[in-house]
């Protein structure tokens, strides 16, 4: 006996497909209809939210979502079943929050999809849990800024490193440079002082032997002119170690500011007096003041520094030369020049005319320790008030120095002394 054999029609097949995959999609499917009524949930979804089939179906599909977001979600769905023709078909995709019948809220990803039947248009909506991919997104997201806070912490500790290296480099500089200045300082002091202690020296220690010499008294004339010769060489010695005493004292910070009422024309009078003896063959000093004569400064500090100025222009100028020095009392200022019609400093020289130990290149053949200016330079400091210099080669040189005079009534009466 044959059996015979039941043959399904292609849209049979179709239909049953379509069940298939509904009922076995691993993804939540809800078709609603116009009103937003649930009209079919698969398994999955039902699943997905803890509902049966029956509490969900012909409810409203807000009833998956935070009462927060169900009004929005209203007027969102009436605005989509509206016009669903003008979105295309499975776009509509975002991120949502819904809602498990146990109350817990859950992310998702929804994509929207229609369809029309007898006159009536139905919405898909494909539903999935991303409840892993946020997490995974949260750990991502805070891998990143856990890695990012420690490229900015690594950044920054290497930023400070790199500025302490540039710190450190930066000082190492300083220190060589003042180690190679120290060096040079200390070249050009070895330098000057074997120079200028040599010649006194053996100065003193020939005249010495030659006075032991003229032993006769017929010999006192060439006795007394040793014997001055030892006294002038020891006398040059003294003022070098002189010198030396005030560059210490001034960079020790040992010198006492003493002012006093002052008459600046009788002052530098009896400095050009003293020093005149030091003048050459038909050379002279030319003198004036201008304005008020009395004022507070510190007579002991200004003589060494107009001292120091003349001697060197009487003794950097020719013989039968002018030296010319005027002062000027101009309200709260002195100024004071000294010029002479001497050899002159190179241009090159300026610059660094006033450092210790440094001397002209044009002057290697005269007495000197290149202190003098260096202590000058100082002293002009500490009367608050600045030097400055002019000069050309075989044309001679002037200093001009201007100084910020304090008022009266700006000491006590014990600081201040009648000169």
């Amino acid at each position: 006996m044959q059996h015979a054999t039941t043959q399904k029609s292609p849209k049979n097949k179709k239909e049953t497909l379509v069940r298939a995959i509904f009922k076995d999609a691993s993804i939540g499917i809800i078709i609603v209809n116009e009103s937003g009524n649930m009209q079919l949930v698969n398994p999955f979804a039902l699943r997905l939210f803890g509902y049966s089939e029956k509490e969900l179906t012909g409810k409203k599909i807000e009833m998956l979502l935070p009462s927060r977001l169900r009004k929005k979600h209203i007027r969102f769905r009436r605005n989509y079943s509206s016009e669903p023709d003008k979105n295309i078909h499975g776009s509509g995709k975002s991120d949502l929050c819904a809602l498990r019948k146990g109350g817990t809220e859950f992310p998702v990803e929804i994509s929207l999809g229609h369809y029309s039947y007898d006159g009536e248009t139905y919405v898909i909506a494909y539903i999935n849990d991303i409840s892993l991919k946020k997490k995974e997104e949260e750990e991502i997201r805070q891998l990143n800024d856990n890695l990012e806070a420690k490229v900015e912490n690594r950044t920054r500790e290497l930023t400070d490193t790199l500025k302490k290296l540039e710190a450190s480099r930066s000082e190492l500089q300083r220190s060589l440079e003042k180690e190679k200045g120290l060096n040079e300082l200390k070249s050009r002091f070895v330098t000057m002082a074997s120079h200028e202690f040599r010649t006194p020296l053996s100065t003193i220690l020939s005249s010495a032997y030659l006075v032991e010499k003229y032993c006769k008294t017929e010999h006192q004339l060439q006795r007394k002119k040793h014997i001055d010769r030892i006294i002038s060489s020891v006398n040059t010695l003294t003022d070098i170690l002189n010198e030396f005493l005030s560059v210490g004292k001034i960079e020790e910070g040992k010198i006492m500011i003493r002012n006093s009422n002052l008459n600046i024309q009788n002052h530098v009078q009896s400095i050009i007096n003293e020093i005149s003896g030091l003048l050459k063959k038909g050379q002279h000093i030319s003198y004036k003041h201008t304005g008020e004569k009395m004022m507070i400064i510190d007579a002991g500090i200004l003589k060494h520094i107009i001292m120091n100025l003349l001697s060197n222009a009487i003794k950097f100028s020719p013989e039968n030369s002018e030296v010319v020095i005027r002062t000027e009392r101009k309200g709260d200022l002195l100024l004071l020049s000294v010029k002479d019609q001497g050899i002159g400093i190179p241009k090159e020289d300026l610059k660094r005319l006033f450092e210790r130990f440094y001397r002209g290149s044009n002057v290697t053949n005269i007495q000197g320790t290149g202190l003098g200016l260096h202590i000058v330079f100082k002293y002009v400091e500490l009367l608050n008030g600045k030097i400055s210099c002019k000069s050309e080669t075989e044309k001679g040189t002037k200093f001009f120095i201007q100084f910020r005079l304090i008022k009266e009534n700006e000491l006590t009466s014990a600081q201040v002394a009648e000169a």
